[in-house]
């Protein structure tokens, strides 16, 4: 088994990484996406990269699948089943208005029609107790309405199963040998064992609307992939950052929701330990969409919870924020103004450069005007852009605002830069932190072209683009670990917790969460875990993660003054303030098993024999004047090189741009290191 393979799937290409433990060397490729049938650009990226499927010995990849089918909605009809009297608790949801000043503001649409929601008798008290009996008829009732109703899937949501599932559990029993063993039942207190039942139905209804998509996808990719003679296991990326075999993955598909962007971060977490820069910010931007990530302290920013459109998930999942800002996204006019994205031309029709078909102009188109893009080497010379067809669709956009088709490409940039500037002070200033305490990292095929501008807008003096930009969300993939996240409700004031009961379910969870990656397949020497707390303000709704020491520490001494100033040091980071000395309230307690599978070393890049390197001088457009700039392939450059901007910088996976008052140099690891001259 020679290789180590991780596959990330866009919206316009599927990325392949490779390393060959024999020479131990990366490769990286591209391959469009096949939108009908994603399996197709997957096998067409993997040929490219490895001779003989038979000589991988280990298999990662984030998929897209079942995001895709939530934003496109296109899951399956979903019946939910839920406690009788208060059914309607997925449609009531939460009161707060988001958008306050918004006179049209909606609440989000949920997934399951008023129609599709079904009340079962039966009811489990707040403590776990039995109050009434399961209505078992009722249930064999709701299995022939899904039957007669063609639904795909069910979700199965009652009070309290997270104190006690037995009727959740029985409800399971009776659909399946109603409906059949494959028909997908999502339960709530598997897709969620947490408080807050709203949240919790949401969780169950989201599972069970991508569930089926998601596990046809991974059927037929595993099937594929045997048929060419894989013999490992297909493993698959977590929004928690860990990963989980492909058989995992089909029993619990909610946790691969998010699995394509937290690439990224995870890599970026690999960057800061490889470089020593705690603090880095990680911009994605692909196709179709702009990802930013944080690493705080040398780890990904990890949140409990996450909203799709709205809609609450209770998971463990990489703060990712997302907005509609890519290479393919559209420029267009609305009340007389520009606008850029979210709408975007994909991978078919594509940019009106592609040449197949489109003609609104993009972000690409826009970049290519620009003189920013090798036409002749895009995608690694995968594709010729045809400048002519970008020139006549930004000159069409141009016309309507009387202005030069440079102008209007610098402004369409312009505008997508500002719009991304933004989605990352969002995500830095909500956590309390000052983008320009931090590096930024650019990634993904079109991250390095903007990277600069946004660093320069938002005052960062570094930018750092790895090498194989824009396959670095697929390198991420190769540097993490199995994850199995447990958690357990545990309502007890500061004043009231018993440290050795808490010690002694910690430890449970541990072993729970231990045996699960036994049954992944990894060693026992390989296995490991780590354990937080939710805690709150008494009376408060919202809570922080504080993490522990181990499962042991709540039985040790002066647990709870030292959980105290933890959770004052993060509410006052978070928030501003915090008030130690105020009654606590723990709430849930998690706890994620690791399983270690090595990481490749990274690769040494050499160092330079001759400060001079090749290039060639082209005229880029910058700040709307043509200017004489570097061109030089980032193979040509080594450790030791370094010179001034205006330059572009090609290679196979992404392009860099580095405007005028910046220096490029590497590091030891070949990554570019583009700084600000003004800065210290």
């Amino acid at each position: 088994m020679r290789y180590r393979v991780s596959m990330d799937i866009g919206g316009t290409f599927t990325d392949v990484v490779t390393y060959d433990e024999d020479k131990g060397v990366f490769a990286a490729t591209k391959a469009s996406t096949t939108p009908g049938n994603l399996s197709e650009g997957v096998l067409v990226g993997l040929d490219a990269v490895v001779d003989r499927t038979g000589d991988i010995g280990f298999l990662v990849h984030g998929t897209t699948q079942g995001l895709n089918a939530f934003l496109e909605r296109r899951g399956v009809p979903v019946l939910l089943l839920a406690t009788a009297g208060v059914e309607d608790t997925y449609h009531i949801a939460r009161g707060p208005r988001t958008r306050l000043y918004d006179l049209h503001y909606r609440k989000p649409t949920p997934l399951v029609p008023r129609r599709d929601m079904v009340g079962i008798g039966g009811r489990i008290a707040a403590d776990g107790s039995e109050l009434t009996p399961l209505d078992e008829p009722a249930v064999r009732d709701a299995a022939r309405k899904a039957r007669e109703g063609g639904h795909g899937a069910i979700a199965v949501a009652f009070l309290f199963s997270f104190k006690n599932p037995a009727h959740e559990l029985r409800a399971r029993e009776i659909l399946l040998d109603e409906l059949g063993e494959d028909f997908t039942v999502s339960v709530s207190h598997e897709a969620a064992k947490e408080w807050r039942e709203y949240e919790r139905t949401s969780s169950a209804v989201i599972e069970s609307y991508t569930g089926p998509i998601v596990r046809r996808y991974l059927i037929d990719l595993e099937r594929r992939l045997a048929g060419r003679g894989l013999d490992v296991p297909l493993h698959v990326m977590q929004s928690s950052g860990g990963i989980l075999t492909a058989e995992s993955a089909r029993r619990r598909p909610l946790q691969t929701l998010l699995s394509g962007p937290v690439g990224g971060a995870i890599a970026c977490a690999e960057l800061s330990r490889q470089t020593g820069r705690p603090n880095l910010i990680g911009i994605d931007m692909g196709g179709t969409s702009f990802d930013v990530s944080l690493i705080v302290d040398g780890e990904p920013d990890v949140s409990a919870e996450a909203q799709l459109e709205g809609l609450p998930m209770l998971m463990s999942v990489v703060n990712i924020h997302t907005v509609g800002a890519g290479g393919g996204s559209v420029a267009w006019v609305e009340a007389g103004g520009l606008r850029v994205g979210p709408r975007s031309a994909g991978a078919r029709p594509g940019p009106a450069c592609y040449g197949r078909g489109g003609t609104e102009p993009t972000v690409t188109d826009a970049n290519l005007v620009l003189g920013r893009i090798d036409a002749e080497g895009f995608a690694g010379g995968q594709m010729t852009l045809d400048t002519g067809l970008a020139t006549a669709a930004v000159a069409g956009l141009a016309e309507r605002f009387g202005l030069s088709t440079t102008a209007m490409a610098e402004g369409i940039c312009d505008v997508a830069n500002a719009k991304m500037a933004q989605a990352i002070r969002t995500i830095t200033v909500s956590r309390g932190i000052e983008p320009r305490d931090s590096a930024l990292v650019a990634f993904g095929g079109a991250g390095p072209m903007h990277a600069v501008f946004l660093a320069r807008e938002l005052g960062i003096a570094e930018t750092v683009v790895p090498r194989f930009p824009g396959a670095f969300s697929a390198w991420g993939m190769l540097q993490t670990q199995i994850r199995q996240d447990s958690t357990e409700p545990y309502f007890f004031l500061d004043v009231d917790l018993d440290g050795a009961d808490m010690a002694a379910t910690l430890a449970r969870l541990e072993r729970q969460g231990l045996d699960a990656l036994a049954h992944e397949g990894v060693a026992g020497d390989r296995r490991s875990a780590s354990h937080a707390v939710d805690v709150r303000y008494a009376a408060q709704e919202y809570t922080i993660t504080v993490p522990l020491t181990d499962a042991g520490e709540p039985a040790r001494e002066g647990f709870l003054a030292a959980l105290a100033e933890r959770f004052a040091a993060l509410h006052q980071s978070r928030y501003g303030h915090a008030n130690l000395g105020a009654p606590i309230e723990l709430v849930t307690l998690r706890t994620a098993a690791f399983g270690d599978l090595g990481r490749p070393e990274p690769q040494k890049w050499p160092a330079a024999a001759t400060a001079e390197f090749r290039y060639e001088i082209r005229t880029v457009v910058f700040d709307g004047e043509p200017q004489p700039s570097i061109v030089v392939r980032r193979d040509d450059l080594f450790v030791g090189h370094t010179f001034d901007g205006p330059a572009v910088i090609v290679e196979d996976t992404a392009t860099t741009v580095v405007p005028p008052g910046h220096t490029v140099s590497l590091d030891d690891i070949g990554s570019l290191l583009i700084r600000r001259k003004d800065s210290k």
